[in-house]
């Protein structure tokens, strides 16, 4: 079995996710396509490097990305740092010839993802895979939709519905870290959930076409973060806090019509208290409807019009062995999986993309789709006016 050298860089939240992918997809998918080496964590802060290190058993740290980049041994990287630094570590290590793995958004601005888009399209000439960390899309549940969608089943779409509603934001006293500054996150709810929800959007249905959005901010102010650690709401500063202006948004919801003909409708906030990680997502057409909730991620509700009147309603099915990823899942539907075993399926889906050559469904060009989408909602949140997403 071929060996494939990793380098992840970043080593807080996402890191860990993706050192567990990394480290579980032999576990979950036997016979795994390659085999995941720890080689190298790199994170700016010398002692969280060293931490990475041992605690998640990689044989090297090192607190320059170039290094990372530099090393002939590695084969693929993972990028899990902040946003504005995505477009230049990745550029660097597409062109030398290193597999990417970047978490979305793709970049902190249009321009960024295009030059990031570009040098992927050259590195992928020479076999390079590149590819980006839209996870929710992999989620057996949503992958079922989509074969109903894909065999016909709900007959034309009409509309899409999302939401992805969470409230780690919503405590005023929670610090101002990279992701309420837009120099370093490019936008604040727009870029860093609702772009989960619009891959999902077009993944089900389709090409977005135009928009017209709103783009809401509420908390204009928070306390200064002591360190370079995003701790995602989780700490809380006192009232004599140093404080610095917010300059990104906390809400953003737009509609949206599709090339296909369909309308729909995204919404996004990080301050709906007692939402935690609601992502919802409801799509009708013709012939039937399917609705999901991640909070109860091993589920999908399934309406179709051809059942009989006195028995045509929402039922249940139970994601299992014999959906999509049924590997990864446990032997019995409605055992459940989360959050880990998600991230493995998508690293599983990358590893795999490097040894058979093919391009994964969320590569960088997919990704830019969906920058497009965002940039649009933007631009249409300060005219006021429905606006085309950029072809």
């Amino acid at each position: 079995m071929e060996n494939i050298n990793i380098g992840v860089i970043g080593a807080g939240f996402m890191g860990k996710a993706h050192v567990v992918g990394y480290s579980n997809t032999p576990k979950l998918f036997w016979p795994a396509p390659a085999m995941p080496v720890l080689k190298t964590v790199c994170d700016i802060v010398p002692e969280i490097a060293e931490d990475a290190k041992v605690r998640f058993g990689f044989e090297k740290s090192a607190t320059d990305w170039r290094d990372v980049i530099a090393d002939p041994e590695i084969n693929a990287v993972s990028i899990c740092t902040p946003n504005d630094s995505h477009a230049e570590i990745a550029i660097a290590a597409l062109k030398a010839g290193k597999h990417v793995l970047c978490e979305k958004p793709l970049s902190s601005s249009l321009e960024d993802t295009m030059a990031m888009a570009d040098a992927a399209r050259e590195a992928a000439a020479k076999g390079v895979i590149h590819m980006t960390a839209y996870q929710y899309r992999r989620i057996p549940a949503i992958a079922l939709a989509k074969r109903f969608i894909d065999e016909g089943k709900l007959g034309d779409i009409l509309n899409v519905r999302c939401t992805y509603l969470q409230s780690w934001s919503a405590d005023p006293s929670s610090p101002l870290s990279w992701r309420f500054q837009k120099d370093i996150a490019g936008a604040g709810t727009l870029g860093d959930i609702a772009t989960h929800v619009t891959d999902i959007a077009t993944y089900l249905a389709g090409d977005i076409d135009e928009v017209t959005g709103l783009l809401r901010t509420y908390i204009k102010e928070r306390p200064v973060q002591e360190g370079g650690v995003d701790l995602l709401g989780t700490v809380k500063l006192d009232d004599n806090a140093k404080k610095a202006p917010v300059d990104v948004d906390d809400e953003v919801s737009f509609l949206v019509k599709f090339a296909s003909g369909a309308i729909g409708s995204i919404e996004a906030t990080r301050n709906a208290w007692g939402r935690n990680n609601h992502i919802t997502i409801e799509l009708h057409g013709t012939k039937g409807t399917v609705a999901f909730n991640y909070e109860r991620l091993n589920e999908l509700q399934v309406c179709f019009a051809d059942d009989p009147d006195h028995f045509r309603g929402f039922k249940t099915v139970y994601t299992g062995p014999a959906h999509e990823h049924g590997d990864v899942t446990w032997n019995i539907p409605g055992m459940n999986i989360g959050y880990g075993e998600l991230k493995t399926i998508e690293i599983f889906d990358f590893v795999k993309a490097i040894t058979t050559g093919e391009q994964p469904s969320t590569n960088f060009e997919v990704a830019l789709r969906v920058e497009q989408v965002t940039a649009a909602v933007a631009r249409s949140a300060e005219s006021g006016q429905w606006t085309k997403v950029a072809a």
